[in-house]
């Protein structure tokens, strides 16, 4: 049981990194600026969401903005923590990059 539980909360925190790339392309600024400090450009997109680490990447990418974060958030209407939390499932570790 512990398994299928486990594997329900990666399968709902990688829908909410897809769903937080989606919020990330519906302004140019924001995307731009993740896809820049990803290294990568819009035409490689759809080959790196294919890679290991992509969707940890995006979320990764909004624990370092705290107005980004809370509006993503707000825009899910989830608490923030929701948010931190499926990051953390996603191998993301705040503690470690100073954003707990």
């Amino acid at each position: 049981m512990t398994q299928r539980r486990d594997e329900g909360a990666r399968e709902a925190a990688e829908a909410l990194a897809v769903r937080a790339l989606g919020f990330l392309a519906a302004e140019p600024e924001r995307l731009d600026r993740f896809l820049a400090l990803a290294g990568i450009d819009i035409a490689a997109i759809r080959d790196a969401a294919g890679q290991p680490g992509f969707l940890a990447a995006i979320m990764d990418y909004l624990m370092t903005d705290e107005p980004l974060l809370l509006a993503f958030a707000a825009n899910e209407d989830l608490k923030p923590e929701a948010v931190v939390r499926a990051a953390h499932v996603l191998g993301v570790v705040p503690w470690e990059r100073g954003y707990a």
